[in-house]
């Protein structure tokens, strides 16, 4: 057989080969998308963050954790918590800040803010989403991330978390999704990561968001699926079967992210456009 023959009949296959894997790809990725785009969702609970400068957030629908915690919220962080407008208010512009500052306080090097839904407002389901820009520097935890409601009787892990998104301000391209629970908590816990290309998060705002239904949770950065959770994933028990409520905190050093270095500079923001909750209707 002629050689130009022979080389032609190797591009033939090779070109086929190719064409056979994009077919194939395009078929899962229309099949991924077909079994995410049926869902129907109705708004059920907002905040904007609209309201005077210096304010503090909604007392209707945020309420605050304040100090410490049991050594540092469990998880050796640097900060104390409070509610004072100089670390957690609305901006004028329809933004709430959580500010975290380098500034002795309570015990503590650093002060910050965390807010949450707890005793106000809570959802088993449905399609939970911040818009949020990021703060920047190593050492610094901003986070969007539900627990359980049954979490002061059955106690954490049991009751469950599922972080939206946890960002290490030293690692400003990329987020990370996780869920806690029994059997597969703290650095046990079930993650996957979303890097963002040709920018970062303290550049421009994004939502960050999951939908959660009966055996799966979902997890976006922008509309981006990057990653789904369901009970074969989870080595224990899947205890996403009840009512979360939602938080939003910056922390300050410990184990997730270390401390602060003298690179990181203060204060620093975690600014929030909106937070809106949706329920699946038919």
């Amino acid at each position: 057989m002629p050689k130009i023959f022979n080389m032609i009949k190797i591009n033939y296959i090779l070109i086929y080969g190719v064409l056979i894997s994009f077919i194939l790809f395009a078929i899962s990725g229309c099949t991924k998308d077909a079994d995410t785009t049926n869902r129907n969702y109705e708004l059920v609970w907002e905040d904007n963050f609209q309201g005077s400068s210096g304010e503090l957030p909604d007392a209707t629908k945020w309420t605050f954790d304040i100090g410490t915690g049991q050594n540092g919220w469990g998880n050796r962080e640097l900060q104390y918590y409070t509610n004072a407008p100089t670390n957690v208010s609305l901006d004028g512009e329809g933004m709430l800040a959580i500010v975290a500052r380098s500034e002795s306080f309570g015990g503590k090097n650093y002060t910050s803010a965390r807010i949450k839904t707890q005793e106000i407002f809570d959802q088993a389901y449905g399609r939970f989403e911040a818009r949020a820009k990021l703060p920047r520097g190593f050492g610094l935890w901003p986070a969007f991330w539900l627990l359980g409601s049954d979490i002061e009787t059955v106690g954490w892990p049991q009751c469950g978390e599922i972080d939206i998104m946890e960002n290490r301000g030293q690692e400003p391209t990329l987020v990370q999704g996780t869920v806690h629970g029994p059997g597969y908590s703290g650095g046990g816990s079930i993650t996957s990561s979303f890097v963002l290309e040709n920018s970062r998060f303290d550049v421009d705002f994004h939502v960050f968001a999951i939908e959660w239904g009966l055996d799966f949770i979902d997890f976006y950065v922008d509309d981006n699926l990057y990653q789904r959770i369901a009970p074969e994933d989870v080595p224990g028990e899947w205890v996403y079967d009840h009512p979360f409520f939602m938080i939003l905190n910056v922390a300050v050093g410990g184990d997730y992210v270390g401390s602060p270095n003298s690179d990181t500079k203060f204060p620093q923001t975690l600014l929030v456009d909106y937070v809106r909750v949706y329920k699946e209707v038919n």
